[in-house]
C-alpha cells in the first residue's frame, strides 16, 4: 500500500510529508511538485498568506537522481511566514510575553481541540488544524500523480459553484471546458459564472464574510477492479470518501449523481452495460461516478465536494471568553474569502493518494517496472473475456 503523514504548524518553521509505498523507479520531477504546489495557491478569493508564501518542497529521503528508491520520500515544505511569527512559534521558548488567545472560533476545531487536549491558547490547536495543512498534501498528492501517470491515469477538478452562483457546465463546449478550467482564475468552465462569482466574491469581502462551494474531481482511465466488495473498509468508494471529507471545511461528498438518486427511478439510476470488440465492457452514462459495489468500474471517478464557508470571519460571530467565560466576538484571525478553487487543487491530491494505495495493493511489486508487468497482464486476462 502507499500511505502517507504529515507534520507542522500553519506558522511554524515548515511543514514535512513522510509517504511510505512509492515503488522503485519512477522518475520525480521537483518542477512538477512545486506547480501542483504554486496552483493550490491561486484563486480568486484568496487571503494576504498567499502574497508570503511562495511553496517549494524540497527531497529530503527516498530519492536519488531522479529516481524513487522504494524507501520512505521526505518532502519538506518552509513556512516564509515564520520569520514574523518567531516569538509566537518559537519551539523552545519566548523572546517577549505572547497573548494566548482566548475566544474560539465557531466551525473551527478551536474550542472542542482545546477541551480536548487540556490546552489553553487557541493558538495549540488552530495552527494544525489550519488548511495549510493541505500544502503538504498537494506535495504528496503530486507525487502519487506521477505514479498514476506512468499508468495514464489523470486526475483533474472544476469548480461547479461558488455561494448561490452555479457552474452551467452542460452549455460548455466540449473542447473549451478543460482548457476554460486551466485559465480561469476560479477553475470555472462556464466563462459566464466565473464573472459572477468574482463579482459575488468582491461583495462578501466588502461585507467581512466567507463564501464556500462546490467542486468536481475526476479521475479518468482508472482500471476496472480497484476496491473490494468483501470488507467494509476495503471498499473504494468508503476509502475515497473518508480522504475527502477529512479535508478542512469539505462538508459532504457525492458519487457520480449523488443526492439526486433520491428522486430518481430505479430504471434511470444506474448505468446501463454495453459490449464491443473495440471497447470491451462499456457505459453509455455515469450515474455511479465510476464506482459500484465498492469497486471501480472502468467509467471515470467523478465526485463532488461540498466546502463550507470558512469560519475565520472579519466580522467575528459570538463566542465566549476561556478566562472570563464572558460572551465575546471570536478571534479575528486572517483568511480567505473564498478557497474553492483551490479546494478542487486539494481534492484531486487526495484522490491521487487513495487511487495509487489502491493500484498499488492491485499490482503490487516494490519496482515501477514489475507493477507494469502485473498491471499488463490484467489488462490481457480482461481482453481475453
Amino acid at each position: 500500500m502507499i500511505r502517507f503523514t504529515t507534520s507542522g504548524e500553519s506558522h511554524g518553521k515548515a511543514l514535512v510529508a513522510i509517504i511510505e509505498g512509492i515503488p522503485a523507479g519512477l522518475k520525480i520531477n521537483q518542477e512538477y511538485i512545486n506547480k501542483e504546489l504554486s496552483r493550490r495557491q491561486q484563486g480568486y478569493g484568496r487571503g494576504k498568506r498567499m502574497l508570503i508564501e511562495q511553496d517549494k518542497a524540497e527531497i529530503l529521503s527516498g530519492v536519488r537522481h531522479q529516481r524513487t528508491l522504494g524507501s520512505p520520500i521526505t518532502l519538506l515544505i518552509p513556512n516564509k511566514d515564520y520569520k514574523n511569527n518567531q516569538d509566537i512559534m518559537s519551539p523552545f521558548s519566548y523572546t517577549k510575553v505572547v497573548k494566548p488567545l482566548l475566544k474560539p472560533r465557531p466551525g473551527h476545531a478551536d474550542l472542542p481541540g482545546l477541551i480536548k487536549y487540556g490546552l489553553e491558547d487557541v493558538r495549540d490547536i488552530l495552527e494544525r488544524a489550519s488548511a495549510r495543512e493541505t500544502a503538504a498534501r498537494v506535495a504528496v498528492g503530486a507525487v502519487c500523480k506521477t505514479f498514476l501517470k506512468e499508468f495514464k491515469i489523470d486526475i483533474m477538478s472544476y469548480t461547479l459553484q461558488v455561494g448561490n452562483v452555479i457552474s452551467d457546465v452542460s452549455a460548455v463546449q466540449k473542447g473549451e471546458f478543460w482548457k476554460n478550467v486551466e485559465t480561469s482564475s476560479l477553475k470555472c468552465p462556464d466563462i459566464k459564472a466565473e464573472l459572477q462569482m468574482r463579482r459575488l466574491i468582491d461583495r462578501v469581502l466588502k461585507k467581512g464574510d466567507t463564501l464556500g462551494g462546490k467542486v468536481v474531481v475526476v479521475a479518468k482511465n482508472v482500471p476496472i477492479g480497484l476496491g473490494s466488495h468483501t470488507q467494509w473498509d476495503l471498499k473504494f468508494d468508503g476509502r475515497l470518501a473518508r480522504s475527502l471529507i477529512s479535508i478542512q471545511a469539505v462538508k459532504s461528498v457525492e458519487f457520480g449523481l449523488g443526492v439526486k438518486l433520491a428522486e430518481t427511478l430505479g430504471s434511470a439510476a444506474h448505468d446501463e452495460i454495453f459490449y464491443s470488440k473495440k471497447n470491451g465492457f462499456y457505459r453509455t452514462t455515469n450515474r455511479a461516478g465510476g464506482i459500484e459495489g465498492g469497486l471501480s468500474n472502468g467509467e471515470p471517478i467523478t465526485i463532488t465536494c461540498t466546502m463550507k464557508p470558512l469560519p475565520s470571519l472579519v466580522n467575528s460571530l459570538t463566542s465566549v471568553n476561556l478566562e472570563t467565560k464572558k460572551m465575546s466576538k471570536a478571534e479575528v484571525v486572517r483568511s480567505d474569502v473564498c478557497a474553492v478553487a483551490s479546494l478542487g487543487v486539494v481534492c484531486e491530491s487526495a484522490l491521487a493518494c487513495e487511487i495509487a494505495s489502491a493500484f498499488k495493493e492491485k499490482f503490487g511489486a516494490d519496482s515501477l517496472n514489475d507493477i507494469k508487468n502485473n498491471f499488463n497482464s490484467y489488462n490481457k486476462r480482461q481482453k481475453a473475456l
